[in-house]
């Protein structure tokens, strides 16, 4: 085998390596704010009803900045990019501890929100231009990286919350943490760079139709996966008059069977293919939607859940690696369907009550079935060429760095 080609798949390991590396990271800036909110709401004063507003804040940061993350790649190459937006984010976990009211909060979580979304579109593009030159999935790996690195940010955050610890120093500590870990982590990342006579990507732009047709498949699987997340606990505890530790351990199972079944999605994935395992999973989420809707039993819902979380567990991470190769500019694709399932994420926990408060949350996870189904009818759009075609032949790709 020639030196070179050695050296290539040498270096697209340690890539590999990195980038899972920064999605933990990534994951663990979330769990490590998630477990120390109720300290931050304490801090600030805020209600319940304010803290609910002060919330949608972040998805809403999100959603605005993300199309500025291809500007950034673009000028800066996708390694300085990567580093700047991911110290950016794991920074910005500082502010919301220090806010003293709801709108310093409310500012605060914008700006947490928008370092998030802009991170996570340049580390899922690297992700995916990884995965085409490998030619193989790796992305489910990746995003099941994300929610470990979420679990381990949230057992320090339960640790820190157990010791009475003031939320202010436990966040300056992990963002300094954090921060050293993913600069380390970038040094091994791919450093691509824009073709010198490629244009340089609006800074606000629609997403192309592809990326609103994927991103619809990401929105049911989102939506499935936030109403479970948020609600399985309250289902338990209201509809089955479960004990309130039961309930919880049913969240926290909902989560390891996501972690799981995307740390071993990608090897279903390369050997099935992504429309096949969108499929079944879409069929296996929605029997678990079934079993929620008509458990007899507690223990019948929690399969249920379970199931739910082992069928769209892999769907926003092929929905990602179906954005970045379907057209010209990955990064914009991938930021449309992110804005996409980012809002997914915002509307279901409220949609879920809302319907709940109409109706009941039986119904509720009614819809949630079949928005399940949803992914066995539009599974076909996630269908992909082969990736080291798509890699290469793509208008205005990017190149690799010469010093890389």
């Amino acid at each position: 085998m020639p030196a070179e080609m050695i050296y290539d798949k040498a270096r697209l390991r340690r890539a590999r390596l990195a980038v899972a590396a920064v999605f933990c990271v990534h994951g663990a800036v979330t769990g490590s704010f998630a477990t120390r909110i109720p300290w931050i709401q304490d801090h600030a004063g805020v209600s319940a009803g304010q803290l609910g507003l002060a919330l949608a804040f972040p998805a809403l940061g999100a959603s605005l900045a993300m199309p500025l993350a291809g500007t950034v790649s673009h000028r800066f190459g996708a390694r300085n990019a990567l580093r700047g937006l991911l110290a950016l984010w794991t920074l910005a976990l500082i502010l919301p501890s220090f806010s003293p009211n709801v709108f310093a909060l409310c500012a605060a979580l914008f700006v947490f929100g928008a370092s998030a979304g802009m991170s996570d579109v340049a580390m899922n593009a690297l992700g995916v231009e990884v995965e085409n030159r490998l030619d193989k999935s790796i992305m489910s790996g990746l995003h099941g990286m994300w929610s470990i690195g979420a679990l381990l940010g949230s057992a320090g955050g339960t640790l820190a919350a157990h010791l009475g610890s003031d939320a202010r120093l436990h966040h300056l500590l992990a963002a300094a943490v954090l921060t050293v870990l993913g600069l380390v982590a970038c040094q091994e990342v791919l450093d691509l760079r824009s073709a010198p006579d490629a244009e340089p990507p609006p800074r606000f732009a629609l997403p192309p139709k592809s990326a609103l047709i994927i991103g619809a498949v990401g929105f049911c699987a989102v939506f499935a996966e936030g109403a479970s997340m948020d609600w399985s606990a309250v289902y338990l505890r209201d509809v089955l008059d479960t004990s309130a530790g039961t309930a919880a351990a049913s969240t926290t199972a909902f989560a390891l069977t996501m972690a799981v079944a995307r740390l071993v999605g990608d090897r279903v994935v390369d050997r099935f293919g992504a429309v096949r395992t969108v499929r079944t999973g879409g069929l296996l989420a929605a029997a678990g939607g079934l079993l929620v809707v008509l458990a007899p039993h507690p223990a019948v819902a929690m399969g249920g859940f379970a199931l739910l979380g082992l069928g769209v567990a892999v769907v926003v991470p092929l929905a990602f690696a179906a954005a970045g190769r379907s057209g010209p500019n990955p990064s914009q694709a991938i930021a449309g369907v992110a804005t996409i399932t980012y809002t997914s994420g915002l509307i279901a926990p409220s949609a879920i009550g809302t319907v709940a408060d109409a109706t009941s949350l039986v119904v509720s996870f009614g819809l949630v079935t079949v928005l399940a189904l949803g992914l066995v009818v539009g599974a076909g759009v996630l269908r992909t060429s082969d990736r080291r075609a798509a890699a290469v032949s793509a208008p205005g790709a990017t190149v690799p760095d010469p010093r890389t």
